[in-house]
């Protein structure tokens, strides 16, 4: 049978208009922003045949520079990690790739096991005593906690890090304004907070204060101070924790953090040209009611064995959203899986092996490059990220493309989110940096 909805012609859409009360597609749209509107018809191709169309898209893919190309010492929240070959092989099984949301414990319960191992593994992470079934990515987790730590408080108003990655600051800011939330920034010195600031602010009531642990720039914060300065301010700590870092670190629990976030893209996922990836959320047990999203939970059925299910979950995050905690009402299960495997596959001693290897590597690409007459390392106390100053003669972003021409990609230009880091560039490195890269980096800078 002929389907008239393949296509709608402009009496279709007189009819749908007219059901709906409205008289024009410009008046449904009214809402949207007029300078983001589309005002002419998509430049596209004309449609073509399955070998017509494979062959244009390895032609666009062919334009692609991947890590197989180059070396890469780009970080800033994405990382290229080493990735278990074991990890694709499972995750695409059909039973996990197809599997649709838990909400039929009985007919759900490995997807179901593998969500409460993820929840558990990222509570012996962070010291926390639940976690959520994961959320979009680490960018939302920090605008969920910040919104969950005002729906605690009842207070509407929180302090941010400068230093917190500048993407995860512009999600932030779009979910707190539609929640009518105040953001005040607490300044940087540098490559760290400037926390004496915060004794002159008179304001004593915040609902959360979120710092990024280690922060954007690689440095690790003064997250006791923080600690001293949220109950001083009878406001949460929220952190904002690098999942893999936490195998060197101090666990959030250890200074009295309330909920920890972040991103697991370090936990195994590749980078996949910017995702998907998954944020995890976990918190005190005190304020379990709030955290957003699916929590599973153990618990036996009535032959005593162990059976998992949905737990703790509102109903309003489904059907009367307005007035849900959070409007997120899914999770990125395969995300979460893959990081779940990956942990399971490397241990915890696998993950703190391949963290030291890391850090070495940048340490060691940091000593070269301090020994290179005009160059300075800005950072006092980093893992595996940091941020150079370059001589003023030099072009920072001519240098990036030079680089690129040579086969390194070399880090990111601080200049454009940090106005005040001019010719900085901020590197990165991890397991999967060899020497001979690390070499070939510091001779190329010399040239210079």
């Amino acid at each position: 049978m002929k389907n008239k909805f393949l296509i709608h012609n402009d009496e279709v859409r007189a009819q749908m208009l007219e059901s709906i009360g409205i008289a024009s597609v410009d008046e449904l749209f009214k809402n949207i922003d007029a300078g983001i509107r589309l005002r002419e018809e998509l430049d596209l191709p004309e449609g073509a045949n399955e070998i017509e169309a494979k062959q244009r898209l390895l032609a666009l893919a062919k334009k692609n520079v991947t890590t197989s190309d180059n070396a890469y010492f780009i970080g800033g929240g994405c990382y290229n990690k080493y990735t278990p070959a074991a990890i694709s092989y499972l995750t695409q099984r059909s039973e996990f790739l197809t599997a649709y949301t838990p909400y039929q414990p009985e007919i759900s319960q490995g997807s179901l096991q593998s969500i409460y191992e993820y929840q558990t593994m990222i509570c012996n992470l962070t010291g926390m005593d639940l976690s959520n079934a994961g959320v979009y990515d680490g960018a939302t987790a920090c605008a969920e906690a910040l919104l969950m730590a005002c729906r605690i408080k009842k207070v509407y108003k929180v302090l941010v890090a400068s230093t917190v990655n500048p993407d995860y600051l512009r999600v932030i800011k779009t979910y707190l304004h539609a929640g009518n939330v105040e953001i005040d920034l607490i300044p940087a010195a540098s490559t760290t907070l400037n926390l004496k600031t915060l004794d002159e602010i008179e304001e004593k009531e915040y609902a959360g204060i979120l710092v990024q642990y280690p922060n954007y720039f690689g440095d690790i914060e003064d997250v006791e101070r923080l600690s001293e300065i949220k109950t001083a301010k009878d406001a949460l700590l929220i952190c904002c924790a690098e999942p893999a870092a936490l195998s060197v670190l101090k666990s959030p629990s250890e200074f009295d953090a309330d909920i920890c976030v972040g991103d697991v893209q370090t936990l195994g996922l590749p980078m996949a040209f910017g995702g998907p990836h998954a944020g995890y959320m976990a918190t005190k047990s005190a304020y379990m009611r709030q955290l957003p999203g699916r929590i599973v939970g153990a618990t036996t059925d009535r032959d005593g064995k162990t059976a998992y299910t949905l737990t703790q979950q509102a109903r309003e995050q489904h059907i009367r959203r307005e007035k849900a905690t959070s409007n997120i009402c899914s999770n990125q299960a395969l995300m979460t899986l893959w990081s779940t495997i990956y942990m399971s596959l490397l241990g915890f001693d696998g993950i703190l092996e391949l963290e030291e290897n890391a850090i070495n590597k940048a340490q060691l690409l940091q000593k070269k490059i301090s020994e290179i007459s005009g160059f300075e390392i800005l950072n006092k106390n980093y893992m595996n990220e940091f941020v150079i100053k370059f001589p003023q003669q030099i072009n920072v972003s001519a240098f990036l493309k030079d680089m690129e021409n040579k086969g390194i990609f070399a880090g990111i230009m601080l200049e454009k989110d940090f106005p005040n880091f001019k010719n900085c560039l901020l590197v990165a490195t991890t397991e999967l940096n060899t020497l001979d890269e690390i070499y070939k980096y510091v001779s190329l800078l010399k040239e210079m």
